[in-house]
């Protein structure tokens, strides 16, 4: 191993090990929901996972817009230009509180939202309990990304280490009070995850922001005298923003169909159980390899920012070489210890839909081990292009490829005998192909000369 090598994995891994314990927390989060559900009912862990599905799409295209900041941040500061970090800042607080806001319409609907689904009458009682608890934390989940948006673009990872920490633990102390009625709180079940959730999250806004908004981030960043709405910077916000938070809304959706196929299949309930528990696993790998590739598109920007695209090329495949040996490493005990992480969700209330999990889910801990080997490939790359601002493609990706790959097969074989290991081995193809084209996009090299923070064309 050379010295350069070695020099730039600790530059990665310096900037990357707080946000690998801040993904670490977020992840913990989910895991802890889906054990505290899979303990209350197998039936409860498959709604929320529907649920989520369908939240997703629309939260992740607010979530990643309000923390696209990290790009401007990150380019902002390279170039020097620290009196626009301010500004920048309230822009995406801005849309954060806007679109937070218009979740709350959403609750209204749910009924009509969930009938469409087409699962059983019991599982829609409970996806509708949940979605309507759970999109009170649109919100503070929009805060949360823009202050940890800041930090993480300054490269001060740490201080998103400690805003989702406070988050983990208050979700921890929430889901044990509210699920299941501890201490003389109501036993809310499914809808007490989700208030759970929404409590949590505005308990790490509050601290993000505590964290922000203060005279030192001021003297250097300009926080609090750039809180004027800026017409021209938030066009430009939303020219490049918003097409990252369409990648994974667009991602999202697409995953969110392939759920609900799931759970039209025979034994649906099995299998969506199945597959919740098998995504919430598969987190384990992705969120802390997310930190890495975070951190990538942190040097990535700065670089930019700083007129040296060979280095931020040089971030990128030292990214991707910390992120490979993370996930791959994770991957082999999945195939190793199946049975140690299904253990995590075992509930007894339901024997024989807990016999047909069981054997399930190892199968699909085998497709997770495979392609979230070349998922360090679609973290790493697609981070690479946002943070260059090659947001565009990214979102065309994630437009086109997942409908063709991993959907319609998906709808195609819902009658077929083992289904489920069907529908996985599309999503597996879908997962390995848009690795591929991301290599081949970086590869190109065309989003060196790329920057976010010139003069709208």
């Amino acid at each position: 191993m050379t010295t350069r090598r070695l020099q730039k994995w600790k530059e990665i891994l310096r900037i990357a090990w707080p946000l690998i314990i801040a993904n670490s927390f977020w992840n913990l989060q989910l895991t802890i929901d889906r054990i505290y559900l899979g303990s209350h009912s197998t039936e409860a862990l498959g709604a929320a996972m529907a649920v989520m599905g369908i939240f997703w799409t629309p939260m992740a295209l607010l979530q990643q817009t309000a923390g696209y900041l990290m790009t401007f941040v990150a380019q902002y500061f390279g170039a020097k230009q620290n009196k626009m970090i301010g500004p920048a800042v309230w822009q995406s607080l801005y849309l954060s509180v806007f679109g937070g806001f218009l979740f709350l319409f959403l609750i209204p609907m749910s009924q009509w939202i969930f009938s469409g689904v087409g699962h059983s009458a019991h599982m829609q009682g409970l996806e509708v309990e949940y979605f309507n608890a759970i999109c009170y934390s649109a919100l503070p989940t929009a805060l949360v990304a823009a202050t940890s948006g800041f930090f993480t673009g300054l490269g001060n990872t740490r201080m998103v280490m400690w805003i989702n920490g406070t988050g983990l633990i208050f979700n921890i102390l929430f889901d044990y009070l509210l699920i299941f009625g501890n201490l003389h709180f109501p036993a809310l079940g499914v809808a007490g995850a989700g208030y759970a959730t929404a409590i949590a999250n505005y308990a790490s806004a509050l601290c993000g922001l505590y964290l922000l908004l203060n005279k030192k981030n001021e003297v250097s960043y300009h926080v609090l005298s750039g809180w004027r709405f800026k017409k021209d910077l938030m066009l430009r916000y939303l020219k490049y923003g918003l097409p990252s938070g369409m990648q994974w809304a667009l991602e999202g959706l697409a995953f969110t169909v392939f759920l609900i196929l799931i759970g039209r299949f025979t034994h649906g309930d099995a299998a969506l159980a199945s597959s919740g528990i098998a995504v919430t696993i598969m987190m384990l790998a992705i969120l802390p390899a997310m930190g890495i590739a975070q951190s990538v598109s942190i040097l990535v920007g700065q670089h930019l920012g700083e007129k040296k695209p060979q280095l931020a090329e040089e971030s990128s495949w030292s990214g991707l070489q910390v992120a490979a040996i993370y996930i791959i490493s994770v991957g082999i005990t999945l195939l190793i210890f199946p049975k140690f992480y299904l253990n995590w969700f075992y509930n007894d209330k339901n024997i024989l839909l807990w016999e047909q999990v069981s054997v399930t889910v190892p199968y699909l801990l085998m497709y997770i081990a495979l392609f979230t080997a070349f998922d360090s490939m679609n973290l790493v790359f697609s981070f690479t292009l946002k943070g260059a601002g090659d947001t565009r493609f990214v979102s065309l990706v994630a437009l086109l490829l997942p409908w063709p790959l991993m959907v319609l097969p998906t709808f195609l074989i819902k009658d077929w005998a083992g289904a489920i290991y069907w529908a996985w081995a599309a999503a597996s193809l879908f997962i390995i192909s848009q690795a591929l084209v991301f290599w081949k996009r970086f590869t190109g090299g065309k989003w060196k000369s790329m920057s976010v923070i010139g003069p709208l064309k």
